[in-house]
């Protein structure tokens, strides 16, 4: 009998030690998986056998599939505990065991069994947090989606009042401060760009400014002007060049003005013909973005205080920007009306052409009918 009793303490001590491993395993898998916040977990779980089984691999990337796996897992965890729970109750008399011994163990038990339920709460929670915030944004990309689709509509639908969107001519027949034509478009930041226009204008002295772009902190970041008797002037950053056109005969004149930051490089042409170049204007100064074009007024603040002396008078159309220097074989091309190439960034269309105080958009003559006009 004593043998007998003595085989059976050992058999119970080496399974309490199994089981005390088993614990271990399991805490430390708890640990692991709690360590991973719902992205991923990887190991590997043992059954009681020995046979291994890969529960915890690469998680798909798809946050509801995530929150679904790991809650498997957390109830899959509590399930093994029950079941260890049951074979120290089968296997295991507890009267044999120590006291605190079984205290623990009971206390351990409970402990985990506390904490998967908490970590499967929390994981529904999450899960449906994230259903909520992709109802969110699938309702917010469906809003803009229609938008642009209301706005696609638009555009085909055409509201101009023109044959084409750009067949238009921007007047402004007296010298004030209140004609003024607006673009509604802005500037990016630009390391370089061409400036094309047809304008006609028989204004003495001087045509005035044809267009000018103001900056928070720089009212002439790019102007192009003539006032009074002085030559025609191109100002970048409040810099100036003077350039070598001569556009006030009353006559349609295409203008194209290139610029790049590099060394300040820029070029004249006046119908198609390169007049002159130059260097060193506002050399390697970014054009600063967000600003406001006005076409027939010099801006002394951004998008005001106008001064009479220095407004367009006459007509003009076309009026495009690049964000780039275009060829002068390009120039010349839509100086003879051999190609229509609208600005990248700033097109000549209808509906981006505000006219204000008395100015008017009227139809322009063709292309080949200014051409004639030279």
């Amino acid at each position: 009998t004593v043998l007998q009793l003595r085989e059976t303490v050992l058999q119970q001590k080496e399974t309490i030690g199994s089981q005390r491993e088993a614990i271990r395993e399991l805490t430390g898998k708890l640990s692991r998986c709690e360590g991973t916040d719902g992205k991923s977990a990887a190991g590997t779980w043992k059954n009681e056998v020995g046979k291994g089984k890969d529960t915890m691999g690469d998680l798909p990337r798809d946050p509801a599939l995530v929150i679904e796996q790991l809650s498997r897992t957390m109830q899959t965890l509590k399930d093994r505990l029950e079941s260890l729970e049951h074979q120290l109750r089968a296997n295991v008399s507890y009267a044999a065991l120590p006291g605190d011994l079984r205290e623990m163990l009971q206390r351990r038990l409970g402990d985990l069994e506390r904490q998967l339920l908490s970590k499967v709460a929390e994981l529904e929670d999450e899960k449906s947090l994230l259903h909520n915030e992709t109802s969110a944004h699938r309702q917010k990309t469906e809003t803009a989606l229609n938008a642009l689709l209301e706005r696609v509509s638009e555009l085909e639908k055409g509201n101009s009042a023109f044959k084409s969107p750009d067949e238009f001519k921007v007047s402004l027949p007296l010298r004030t401060n209140y004609l003024y034509g607006k673009i509604k478009k802005t500037l990016p930041e630009l390391y370089a760009f061409t400036v094309c226009l047809w304008l006609r204008s028989s204004a003495s002295p001087g045509i005035g400014t044809p267009f000018s772009y103001a900056v928070p902190g720089q009212a002439n970041e790019i102007v192009l002007i003539e006032w009074g008797n002085n030559p025609i002037e191109l100002l970048i950053n409040d810099k100036v060049a003077q350039l070598p056109l001569f556009i006030s005969d009353g006559k349609w004149h295409h203008i194209c003005i290139t610029w790049t930051t590099r060394d300040g490089m820029w070029e004249a042409f006046q119908d198609g013909e390169k007049l002159g170049t130059g260097e060193n204007l506002a050399p390697w100064h970014p054009i600063k973005p967000g600003g406001v074009l006005i076409l027939g007024q010099e801006q002394d603040t951004v998008g005001g205080r106008f001064d009479a002396t220095q407004a367009f008078v006459g007509e003009m159309s076309q009026f495009n920007i690049w964000d780039r220097v275009l060829r002068a074989e390009d120039i010349m091309n839509i100086a003879n009306c051999s190609i229509n190439m609208p600005g990248n960034i700033i097109p000549w269309v209808d509906n981006n052409v505000d006219v204000f105080g008395g100015a008017t958009k009227w139809p322009v003559e063709t292309c080949e009918e200014r051409l004639l006009d030279l």
